[in-house]
């Protein structure tokens, strides 16, 4: 039994306001791993807490686009692992005075690391009277072709990766005018071929990079890909059980900001925390609204958990506020978040730079803590976040926290009504100081959780000069 404790403020009414809030189901997080990206599990902020959104960390470049199949707008690069080895799928293409010097063609890299990539020369596509380039495919579908490996159970061998990708086509087979997405299979990656001569998907504008993959958490496949609604660049969605035929698509919902322009979305599930959709769009920023400057875009985050609904963070993850990154779709994020070795500490995500500026453009690596996305931030003076009540399962409290010079980080576990349980106070848990990923909270002289289990609790995090990024119920022995 849970007993009741005294409040510094109000106490009366702040118990009661929590008998308001506790009203609702408790939210059943068993032990899975849950993060800040969205309010979904927040209750209150109080003192100097909030919610931050961060920016990665820029790091080396790790390609530049001088080959004379790839060019100055070389975007929609795609990464992933995939056992040993990272894949990089892109466009290759070189716009001189505004207008394509070339045909657009797909590129391939491949790395051991994540930061040293090759070109192979794959001997599959001409260009120039020469197959000596690193070119998967060209023609239908080369504008944004997006791959990904498919993790269904029930995927065949020869469709191991599959890929959307824009085309025009019309009924009779002859290119046509209007935009369709196409469908493509691929046994290793490299070799590839159309599921199909129809297009899979045909209700949208599809002229960004539109990407798709395998949700075990709902059981199909789920794409995500660019349309207009109402005058602004928006974000549709669509479900597949077949990846050939799809239901009817719906346009995406945010919170957290007003409609704006968004073009690319680098939407993927979290590795982490599977549940969770994070993504990277591109908003763009017309120079007709802001005349002082050009077209020019910025990467923004955006999470969810039901692939309809999303939190929109406004501030900007990677700011146009360089010359490589203020140009008009000059910092496009890569679609795919990758652990580098040997950095078990962080997640490595992509950026293009310097497009349309000369003959080529670079790709540069940027870093974001693991779980990093978004913290609760409480600098210079206390703050806290509670939780709504909650049901988990596990006997440890993991959480991810940085806490400063004098920072520190304490928890208080609670009954749904905000009256601590004994032993689990706040003056009872030991201070937490520093910088760790995964740290085990204790109370005294125990750890142990497990008989506050499988009952609605709340988690009351009190932060000072700190920031929390994420928490685990956990099972250990």
């Amino acid at each position: 039994m849970c007993r009741r404790s005294h409040t510094s403020v109000a106490p009366v009414l702040f118990l009661l306001s929590l008998s308001v809030l506790s009203a609702a189901e408790p939210i059943t997080i068993g032990s899975r791993r849950e993060l800040f990206v969205d309010d979904y599990l927040v209750a209150r902020l109080t003192g100097s807490a909030n919610l931050v959104v961060q920016q990665p960390t820029p790091g080396e470049v790790v390609l530049v686009t001088d080959k004379p199949w790839e060019g100055s707008s070389c975007l929609y690069f795609t990464i992933f692992q995939d056992g040993e080895l990272y894949r990089m799928y892109y466009r290759g293409l070189q716009v001189t005075d505004g207008r394509p010097a070339h045909r657009e063609v797909v590129c391939y890299g491949e790395s051991r690391d994540g930061l040293k990539w090759m070109r192979p020369e794959l001997q599959i596509v001409e260009f120039n009277g020469s197959k000596k380039n690193n070119i998967v495919w060209d023609g239908l579908g080369s504008h944004n072709f997006t791959p990904f490996i498919d993790h269904n159970p029930a995927c065949r061998p020869e469709a191991k990766y599959k890929a959307l990708g824009r085309g025009q086509r019309t009924p009779d087979g002859k290119p046509g005018s209007i935009h369709q997405l196409f469908a493509f299979q691929s046994p290793d990656g490299i070799r590839w071929s159309l599921m199909r001569d129809e297009p899979v998907l045909t209700q949208g504008s599809f002229d960004s990079q539109n990407v798709a993959f395998w949700d075990p958490k709902r059981d199909c496949y789920v794409a995500f890909y660019r349309d207009s609604l109402g005058g602004f660049r928006a974000i549709r969605t669509a479900t597949s059980h077949n990846f050939l035929d799809w239901d009817e698509p719906r346009f995406l919902g945010y919170r957290g900001a007003a409609r704006q322009h968004l073009y690319t979305n680098a939407i993927q599930r979290y590795d982490r925390a599977p549940h969770l959709l994070i993504g990277f769009p591109n908003r763009f920023l017309p120079r007709n609204r802001f005349p002082d400057r050009p077209d020019w875009t910025e990467p923004i985050l955006i999470a969810g958990r039901d692939g309809r609904s999303f939190r929109l963070w406004q501030d900007p993850i990677i700011p146009a506020n360089t010359s490589a990154t203020s140009g008009n779709r000059s910092n496009y994020v890569s679609w795919g978040l990758v652990q580098v070795p040997g950095q078990t500490n962080e997640y490595s995500l992509y950026a293009a730079e310097d497009r349309r500026t000369g003959t080529s453009m670079r790709l540069r690596r940027y870093s974001y803590r693991t779980d990093g996305f978004v913290s609760v931030s409480a600098r210079n003076s206390a703050g806290e976040v509670l939780t709504k009540p909650l049901t988990f399962s596990g006997n440890r409290l993991v959480v991810n926290y940085s806490a400063k010079r004098n920072g520190s980080l304490r928890v208080e576990i609670s009954d749904a009504l905000g009256r601590p349980c004994p032993g689990y106070e706040l003056d009872n848990c030991r201070v937490t100081c520093g910088d760790e990923i995964d740290r085990v909270i204790a109370w005294n002289n125990t750890a142990d959780v497990g008989s506050l289990a499988g009952q609605p609790r709340r988690l009351r995090f009190v932060l000072n000069n700190a920031d929390l990024y994420s928490f685990q119920f956990l099972s250990e022995e």
